[in-house]
């Protein structure tokens, strides 16, 4: 509504935080209320450190809130995506990191080109073990 998400109220569901690392997950980020909302409840219950990660990071009222936030230790960082225009402000903040999926798409864009399935490029498995057996731990 108006661009913002009409949520009344978020409830945090999930196991105790204290002293652990979170990972929250969202596909856009709009004005990123939601988003500091969950930060700020995972922090009140004593989460060490916080990272976000959106595919798409619009940040339509700008990066002020998320500024502060940073300021406040409300969060560590956020990943994004060079899938979407990034103004210059966000690339330049000190807790934005930006995930070049060029790469990535064009793997994707190439197998679709030779009818090829996707289905290597979407299984983490191979590259989980050649992680393990590049560190000997495999």
């Amino acid at each position: 509504v108006n661009g913002k998400n009409p949520i009344i109220n978020h409830e945090y569901l999930g196991d105790e935080v204290v002293g652990k690392d979170v990972l929250i997950v969202d596909d856009i980020i709009s004005s990123g209320e939601s988003m500091l909302d969950v930060a700020e409840e995972l922090k009140s219950r004593k989460a060490r450190r916080i990272f976000i990660a959106s595919t798409f990071a619009l940040f339509t009222n700008g990066i002020e809130s998320f500024d502060k936030a940073y300021k406040e230790g409300i969060f560590d960082r956020l990943y994004s995506t060079n899938l979407t225009y990034r103004k210059p402000e966000l690339l330049n903040a000190e807790w934005y990191v930006d995930v070049d999926l060029s790469k990535f798409l064009s793997f994707i864009i190439d197998m679709l080109n030779h009818d090829q399935s996707l289905s290597y490029l979407i299984d983490p498995r191979n590259k989980i073990n050649l992680f393990l057996k590049e560190r000997g731990l495999r």
